[in-house]
This record gives C-alpha cells, structure tokens and sequence, in this order.
C-alpha cells in the first residue's frame, strides 16, 4: 500500500473536491462517456436519462472526450442560464444509427433520439440526418490527424507507419464497424501504403483479433489502446494526436511516433457539427454553435493538439 506523508496528507486537504456520480464510472473509462455537466462543478457519470431533461444535449465524436471539462465549465461560465448540459462522446456512426436513427439503449437505458447537438468525423452522417429531415445547417469547427501511439520508451524502435507491416508487432487498432478514426482515415492509410491486407487480414469487425495474434480490432479504442500497450498486450496502435497529447498529461506510459502528411490525413479531417430541428433547447443549442466560434473555444481545442478551425470554416452553412 501506498504511504504518504503527513504533509502530503495535509496538502490534500486543500484539493478542490470534485463530484462524480460513480454510476458506470468503471476503471476503464467508459462512465465518461456519459457526463452531466452542472454549474455548481459537479459532474455526473452515466446518468444516461439526462439525455431526455438537460437542457443542453450533445452527441459527439468519442475522441474529443478529454476536452470536455474544459470546454463545458467554460461554456457554462459565458451562458450562466444553461445549468445543466449531458455530453455523449461515443463513435459517431453508433449514435447515428443506434440513437438517432432508431430508439436505442445503453446500459439497458433508453436515449433521446432528440439531442439539441451532433458532431461527427464524418459529414455524411450529418448528411443523412438532413435527408431526414433532421437537421439543416453544419459547420466545421476542429481538425485532427492520425498518429501511432507506442510504449513510453518506444522499445520497438517504430519509426513510422510503414513499420506497421513489420511481423514482429502485435497492433491495437480502430475496429472498421464503428469508428470512424480507421473506417474512413486510417484503413486509406494503409491501403496508400499497400498493407491494408496484411494487417487486417480484410475483416471487419470489433472487438476481435483480425489476424489472430497481430491485429486487435478495439470496441473503442481511445480507452483500450492505451490500456492494452500499457498492459503489454499491444506494441503500436493508431489514434489521433490529440489521444497521444492527453495520455501524456494524464503520465501513461505511452508516447506517440508522428506520422508525414499527407498519410496522416490532416487535411481530410473535418469535425462537422449541428443542431437538430427536434431538438427540445434550441435557443442553447445555438449559444452553444456560437461558442465554438470564439476564439476561447478555439484555443481550448489547441490546447489539447487539435487543429484550429479557420474563420470560413467556422460559418454556418446548408447541408
């Protein structure tokens, strides 16, 4: 067991204290995919049935996860009158079309198929919603790019992506089914270097071996990547810088290996966002839009190795 000094014990005292919900907060990560955001600070994990009473929801892209603190309880400082806002940060393809799309369920709770916010990697999904109907305008407002992610120390000596067809690796990906980091980056990645076979094996699939032994296809990958490589379980996984940045500031025992444009795929990575007409707080929700037009929130997203959005990019515009 762990000792700590008296004057460790004593400086501890003095933490701000902050209140999370244990609910689904489980050791790997996933209850943050599920936040309530309160004003007073507090932080509530995994109260799913917030997504029908919040008075802001969000659906985004899973990867930008780390910089929700931040963004929020800056939001929430500027729009005082929004008090509680419920972030979902899972793959974007999986709330399309199992939450947006269709009535779906997580932990055996119901989500709202309404929420007032949905970003995606990808603006077909954002393009599908408005031949529902579902939403009208978009805009980009961040960019990211690929990078690989090895064991601190880098023991295996990776250079770069073309080692990915070295034999000796043992690799944690994307799965192809739902992430949109590897069905749309990073397998044309691969395929511009002519290993794309090789290192699926062709399957698609999640949470499964696509070679056996070689290539592990993750459910979702910025919590399992990490974990597996720190576990000794993987040798080299491909994720987005920003992934990279904040396993480095939370002191994992990972590092990244940065990966040449144009394979990084840098100027191909949009993040698109919208509001859906059916959502219930639409007045919030295009506080919200605006917010991530400011240079605040600009800057946050930098701070956390994502690439700013320029000012033409940052306007509104049909879909």
């Amino acid at each position: 067991m762990r000792k700590f000094s008296l004057s460790a014990l004593m400086a501890l005292a003095f933490v701000p204290l902050v209140f999370v919900n244990p609910v689904l907060a489980s050791k790997d990560g996933s209850g943050h995919d599920y936040r309530t955001f309160h004003t007073d600070g507090k932080i509530d994990m995994g109260k799913i049935g917030d997504s029908y009473k919040a008075e802001l929801v969000m659906y985004l892209a899973g990867n930008q996860f780390m910089v929700m603190e931040e963004l929020i309880k800056d939001f929430q400082k500027r729009n005082p009158g929004v008090k509680t806002v419920y972030v979902e940060t899972i793959p974007p393809g999986q709330i399309l079309k199992g939450q947006l799309l269709k009535q779906g369920e997580i932990e055996g709770q119901k989500t709202a198929m309404n929420p007032d916010i949905f970003a995606s990697v990808n603006l077909k999904h954002l393009k599908k919603l408005n031949k529902k109907g579902k939403m009208d305008q978009y805009m980009i407002y961040t960019h990211n790019k690929l990078e690989l992610m090895v064991k601190k120390g880098n023991p295996k000596g990776i250079k770069g992506p073309k080692d990915l067809g070295r034999d000796d690796l043992v690799q944690s990906h994307p799965n192809p089914k739902t992430e949109g980091i590897f069905k749309f980056y990073g397998s044309e990645m691969l395929k511009d270097m002519g290993i794309h076979a090789k290192v699926t094996g062709e399957k698609i699939c999640k949470s499964c071996w696509a070679v056996d032994g070689k290539t592990w296809f993750t459910s979702r990958h910025h919590r399992e990547t990490p974990q597996r490589i720190e576990d000794g379980k993987a040798d080299v996984g491909i994720v987005w810088t920003t992934e990279v940045v904040h396993a480095k500031k939370e002191g994992r025992g990972v590092e990244g290996v940065s990966i040449p444009a144009p394979l990084n795929k840098q100027d191909k990575v949009g993040y698109a966002v919208g509001s859906l007409t059916a959502g219930r707080n639409q007045a919030n929700a295009q506080a919200f839009l605006k917010y991530l037009q400011s240079d605040a929130a600009q800057d946050i997203y930098a701070s956390y190795g994502f690439l700013k959005a320029s000012k033409d990019e940052l306007k509104l515009r049909n879909l």
